[in-house]
Parts: C-alpha cells; sequence; structure tokens
C-alpha cells in the first residue's frame, strides 16, 4: 500500500549557492503533476551577483543561525494543508533529515547531505572543502564568500573550466559562518531510532564536499528495526553540482520513482 500520496514538494537549498539552482527540478516535478516550491533562506532573495555585492558586510545573514534557517523551512512546510515532500541538497539535506526526524514530512529525499550530529565527517576531502566556511579566527559577524578556486574543488570538480566559471556565476553567494557551525551543535540533531517517513539518501561518486563514504555513515546510523523506510543511493560520475550536472534528470527520475513506491 502506497503511503506517499501528496503532490505537494519543498525544495531546500544548501549553503553557498543561490535557490534558483532547483528552477529546472521544479519545471520537471511539476511537468511529473506534482506543485512545487523552492523558497530562499532567509536573506538570500536576489541574485547570485546581488548578493556577492553585499559580500562580506551583510551583518543579516551573517547572524543567522541553523536554528532559525530550520525554524523557517518549518513554518513553511507547516503552512501547507497536508505534509509535504521535502527535498534538500547538501546543508538543505540535513535539514530535510531534521524535518523528517520532527514528523514534518510525508517523504524526504536528501542529495548529498551535510550529516547529522553524531556522523563524524572526518573525510580530508570534506575537511579541505569545508572547513574555510567555519571561518575560525575571523568575524562572525562578516560572511564568508567562497573563492572560485575554492569552489572548483568543492562543487565543480571534473567539470570543463567554463562550465565550472558560469556554474560560479550563476550560482555562489556568501554565507553565514553561523549556520556552518550549528552543523557542529545540538541543532543539527536527529534521534536515529525515531520511527521517520520514507527516507532516501543519495550520493554522487566525484563529489569532494560531501564524499559517499560519509554519506553512507550518514544512512548506516538510522535504526533498520523501527519499521521505516531508509533507502540509499550513490550515483557515478556525480560532484557537488549535481543538481546543475547534465545528469540531473536521471537523478530527479530515479526520485520520482523511489517516491512512486513508497
Amino acid at each position: 500500500m502506497k503511503s506517499v500520496t501528496t503532490k505537494n514538494v519543498v525544495f531546500i537549498t544548501g549553503a553557498f549557492v543561490v535557490n534558483s539552482g532547483w528552477s529546472e527540478w521544479e519545471a520537471y516535478f511539476q511537468s511529473k503533476g506534482y506543485q512545487t516550491v523552492a523558497p530562499a533562506w532567509p536573506y538570500k532573495n536576489g541574485t547570485a551577483a546581488e548578493l556577492r555585492n553585499r559580500q562580506p558586510n551583510d551583518t543579516d545573514l551573517a547572524a543567522l543561525t541553523l536554528d532559525q534557517l530550520v525554524n523557517h523551512y518549518a513554518d513553511i512546510v507547516k503552512s501547507f494543508p497536508e505534509k509535504p515532500i521535502i527535498i534538500g541538497h547538501s546543508l538543505g539535506g540535513l535539514i530535510t533529515q531534521i524535518l523528517v526526524n520532527r514528523g514534518l514530512a510525508a517523504a524526504g529525499v536528501a542529495i548529498h547531505p551535510v550529516p547529522p550530529l553524531g556522523v563524524i565527517p572526518y573525510e580530508f576531502s570534506f575537511l579541505k572543502a569545508g572547513w574555510k566556511s567555519l571561518g575560525l579566527f575571523t568575524s562572525i559577524k562578516k560572511t564568508y564568500l567562497m573563492s572560485f578556486k575554492d569552489w572548483q574543488y568543492a562543487f565543480v570538480n571534473g567539470m570543463p573550466l567554463e562550465e565550472q566559471q558560469k556554474a560560479y556565476d550563476e550560482n555562489t553567494i556568501p554565507e553565514s559562518k553561523t549556520v556552518a557551525r550549528g552543523g557542529l551543535s545540538s541543532a543539527a540533531k536527529v534521534d536515529f531510532k525515531k520511527p521517520h517517513a520514507p527516507l532516501l539518501i543519495t550520493s554522487g561518486s566525484e563529489d569532494n564536499i560531501l564524499p559517499p563514504h560519509l554519506n553512507i555513515r550518514n544512512y548506516k546510523r538510522y535504526a533498520k528495526d523501527n519499521g521505516s523506510v531508509t533507502d540509499y543511493k550513490e550515483f557515478p560520475g556525480r560532484n557537488h553540482f549535481v543538481l546543475g550536472q547534465p545528469t540531473w534528470r536521471e537523478d530527479a527520475d530515479y526520485i520520482l520513482d523511489w517516491l512512486q513506491r513508497q
């Protein structure tokens, strides 16, 4: 018996990027009969160029916390007449897991997610790609903007230089160091033993910032004896720019098929 009948989808954006990265996904899901929204983070309404022009003195964004961000999306999700499907990428994948854990989703899909508290990200590539966002020994009153060189390693490794630059120009925006630090706090905690709505975790073989091994350990932390569906899928050739790679529709089709089977 299928339990996921809603056609409402909330897409949750990750850190460092604008929410317009979901535009093709939204159109595709809508073509399959779904109603979708991909709301921006607080203080992130605007184009990538507009938001970069605020760097580094966007004090509102700099002060944003992970708790506030999670509650922002929780309020959006709770505004629906029935529990929606939640699909998040990267830090949005962590938020997806938190909202699923709170019982707010009909189903959740975490695409290359930041892991919840307790899954220690010791992988070198994760530390190399992400440590600067914590802003250690820098002012938390100023936002962090990923350099193009760091973007190349963290998001678009393996892509032609011209495509890497285009992706950077269209997507990369300043980030709150306090949100990044929140990933190391109780704000990022979930109860892995608690029964939950169907949850799919995906990874990509070429992702440096959130490599498959880390996503597998995230997946394995969930209890397998509480009657809940928790699935995992690794896609070959995907880096962290998975939402915008030419293969994005294959990922979307897999997710759509998975949702229909729940």
